[in-house]
């Protein structure tokens, strides 16, 4: 196993204000709680529950999850953003670090298997067709962003993901993101990402494979606006 199959999607309302929630880096401290947070944010997932169908156990699945990726995706090897009050997570990494190391799969195997139970071979064959999806090329991976339910809706979402999408238009680097719903690519869309592709393995619902380019620099070093 080379990578986490992660669906991105969340609710975000870019024309919303985030409120007085302050960014910060997630801590080995914070996993705990976004763990369940994200939890609870993709709950409802479609994707998520057609790899996990029992609504009964996928609370619990969906936490020892984000707990995983928390740690060994976001803390080891990409950045993980939350809010002062921990509100949300966006977990990303940085170009040419997207595929988990074979190592850190190795030695999570076990925990991978219990999120999953019987419908792992399942998961496993839905991670390989995203690993052959993924974009080509230099990028920073969005691989998810969630914000709890109670706090949907006022644009934290986009918040989230502000220092992850300024770093690439610094460094003038595409970001990519997937979204498992319509509405979700819409939002997306309005952050300046577009609809690439789809993927679908087996019955699952349709997985939109999405693509951020840089907003342009001005002759002066100043960033165009997209709109």
């Amino acid at each position: 196993m080379t990578h986490v199959p992660v669906v991105a999607t969340s609710e975000i309302s870019p024309g919303a204000s985030a409120g007085e929630h302050t960014l910060r880096r997630a801590t080995a401290a914070d996993v705990e709680h976004l763990a369940g947070v994200l939890a609870n944010a993709f709950c409802e997932d479609p994707i998520y529950g057609w790899l996990i169908p029992s609504s009964r156990k996928r609370p619990a699945s969906l936490r020892r999850f984000f707990e995983i990726q928390l740690r060994i995706v976001g803390l080891a090897h990409g950045s993980a953003w939350t809010t002062s009050e921990l509100a949300g997570a966006a977990i990303s990494t940085p170009p040419g670090s997207w595929r988990l190391p074979a190592s850190a799969a190795l030695r999570n195997s076990a925990a991978f298997a219990h999120v999953f139970g019987a419908h792992m071979p399942r998961a496993l064959g839905y991670l390989l067709r995203m690993e052959r999806r993924h974009v080509h090329g230099p990028h920073h991976y969005i691989a998810t962003v969630g914000v709890a339910p109670s706090s949907q809706g006022q644009g934290l979402g986009s918040k989230l993901l502000g220092p992850t999408l300024d770093l690439c238009d610094a460094q003038q680097c595409s970001a990519y993101i997937e979204a498992s719903s319509e509405r979700n690519a819409a939002l997306y869309e309005r952050l300046g990402f577009a609809v690439t592709g789809e993927m679908r393995f087996r019955d699952s619902p349709p997985l939109r494979l999405m693509l951020r380019l840089p907003l342009p620099r001005e002759p002066g070093g100043d960033r165009r606006n997209r709109d």
